[in-house]
């Protein structure tokens, strides 16, 4: 018995397009559709979907969902904006995503371990003027969240010479990571780092966590990395961190409101690098498999994809 499934987001026309061919060259012969072109009733029977950047409330179209699929690692908005969450939810998890974004991460570290923001800055004084290059060993890179990015991104860092720390909610062990948990472990980590790279998830625990307080336990001239979510920053408190030079540099890819406001101050930020969230883009053609096999794996054996805790929202 073949199955319509829905697709269920707000992308642009274009690129629902180029997921909806991958997507039903994938799940042949079963069929991906468009939520919007189904009919009440067809969407009544509907026990699975695919979500990507979808106007949550959207899901609670389908009363017969047991699960959906998400395109995306993130899923904060499903679990955040859906009073009572009716069905479960499973984030894309994909070994090519982590990859990914274990070189923004290591990209960026680099960006500031280097110094180009300062070197920019100097080219538009027509500036000539060296600085001294440290070694990679003596620069401690901490990463807030030790999930499976945080963990390829650790990696990453410690194989090419960083001294790697990482904090979790939950205790982690790591090759060659020193790993913290718990806010008296927080502490002690902020105190040692140099770079703080934010790879937590979304949750009514994260939510401005990295506020004037946290910011203020990390050493003068710390500097931060952003791929997460913009709502894990308190913006108000870094910028005055930044301001009164305790912290030097920040690198943002993640915003409340995307796009950022072309108004919007932060864009003349001299200390603030902004990214229009592409830290890590999730890649098309394996995501399609992945889903393939999820919704398989579902409908002809009843098995569900490891899915989110939805107390822990991730």
């Amino acid at each position: 018995m073949t199955a319509v499934i829905p697709l269920i987001s707000q992308l642009p026309e274009s690129e629902k397009e180029q997921w909806l061919i991958h997507l039903n060259r994938k799940l042949d012969p079963h069929k991906v559709v468009l939520s919007d072109d189904m009919s009440h009733q067809e969407k009544l029977g509907v026990k699975v979907a695919i979500v990507a950047n979808p106007e949550p409330m959207k899901v609670l179209e389908f009363p017969s969902l047991v699960w959906v699929q998400s395109l995306w690692a993130g899923v904060d908005r499903l679990l955040h904006e859906i009073p009572l969450p009716t069905c479960k939810v499973a984030r894309l998890e994909d070994p090519y995503l982590a990859d990914t974004m274990a070189e923004a991460v290591l990209t960026w570290t680099l960006y500031l371990h280097r110094d180009i923001p300062q070197y920019a800055a100097q080219q538009k004084r027509n500036e000539w003027l060296q600085h001294k290059v440290l070694p990679a060993s003596t620069r401690n890179i901490s990463i807030l969240g030790l999930g499976n990015l945080g963990q390829v991104s650790a990696e990453r860092l410690k194989t090419n010479g960083f001294n790697v720390s990482g904090w979790s909610l939950s205790p982690k062990v790591l090759p060659g990571i020193t790993c913290y948990h718990g806010e008296a472990a927080l502490t002690e980590m902020l105190a040692k780092t140099h770079i703080l790279v934010i790879l937590l998830p979304l949750t009514g625990k994260t939510d401005k966590l990295v506020d004037q307080d946290l910011l203020s336990k990390l050493p003068k001239g710390a500097q931060i990395i952003n791929f997460a979510r913009g709502k894990i920053i308190d913006i108000n408190a870094l910028v005055s961190a930044l301001d009164n030079n305790h912290l030097k540099h920040a690198v943002l890819d993640v915003f409340e409101q995307e796009p950022l406001p072309i108004k919007d101050s932060l864009w003349c930020h001299e200390k603030i690098t902004i990214l229009p969230h592409i830290s890590a883009p999730t890649n098309l053609i394996s995501a399609s498999e992945i889903v393939k096999n999820n919704i398989f794996n579902y409908l002809h054996d009843g098995i569900l994809p490891r899915v989110v805790d939805i107390n822990r929202a991730y």
